[in-house]
């Protein structure tokens, strides 16, 4: 099933095109790596996926999904890292918009909160503080909060970003179950190319206008792709 589509999506962005007549589709159950140069226009495609920017033409359609029934992971600030609250309290701010931004959460909706940290392998650190978490502890945790919104697409902004070898291949790995187990779409934004390759299914290249998209496998082997990823990684 046509889960998003985005037709001829043109978006400026300080007086200049950050992206122009951008067209792709994405299925239910895919899981998308975007990546490109910095400057192409990675974060304005996901702003305007997000809602938080207007095209300046063409559009963007979901199917039986509104914008507040997507999963977001942003990129982490310092700041952000060393937040002093707990994990729980973390999980359930992601809970806010389903809340219906109600200043108490309800026992259900704690309950889900739960079963996201379980979903993510971050339950035993409910009642841990947030900022003296591992990286790798705190990416599972914005992942259980991401999903505290969704159970159809998540939109994930380097997920791996700062993590050593270890952390980035376990957080690989629980992306591809969420996907593959749990059915839900998945759109990564990423400059850990290689990696990334491997693990998702399409690929959507940007160079502020559409380079390539479709299978992983047709990319690695496209001009595109040889020239991307460079003939000695292949």
């Amino acid at each position: 099933m046509n889960l998003l589509s985005v037709k001829k999506l043109t978006v400026q962005y300080d007086g200049s095109e950050a992206l122009h007549d951008l067209s792709f589709d994405l299925e239910s159950g895919d899981y998308l790596c975007v990546i490109g140069e910095n400057g192409s226009g990675k974060s304005t495609l996901i702003k305007t996926l997000l809602g938080l920017k207007k095209p300046d033409s063409g559009s963007i359609e979901y199917n039986g999904l509104t914008s507040a029934q997507i999963g977001y992971m942003p990129q982490q600030t310092d700041i952000q890292r060393d937040f002093p609250a707990s994990v729980m309290e973390v999980v359930l701010t992601g809970c806010l918009k389903a809340n219906g931004f109600r200043p108490f959460f309800t026992a259900k909706t704690k309950e889900f909160a739960k079963k996201n940290l379980q979903r993510t392998g971050a339950a035993e650190l409910a009642k841990k503080c947030y900022g003296e978490l591992s990286g790798g502890q705190q990416q599972r945790v914005l992942l259980a909060r991401a999903l505290c919104s969704t159970e159809k697409l998540l939109i994930l902004d380097e997920p791996v970003a700062n993590l050593d070898p270890k952390a980035t291949n376990e957080i690989y790995a629980l992306i591809d179950k969420l996907n593959k187990e749990h059915g839900i779409t998945i759109i990564m934004v990423s400059h850990d190319i290689r990696c990334a390759a491997m693990q998702a299914g399409k690929i959507l290249h940007l160079d502020k206008t559409l380079v390539f998209f479709g299978d992983t496998n047709d990319y690695i082997n496209s001009p595109e792709g040889r020239h991307f990823l460079g003939h000695e990684h292949l």
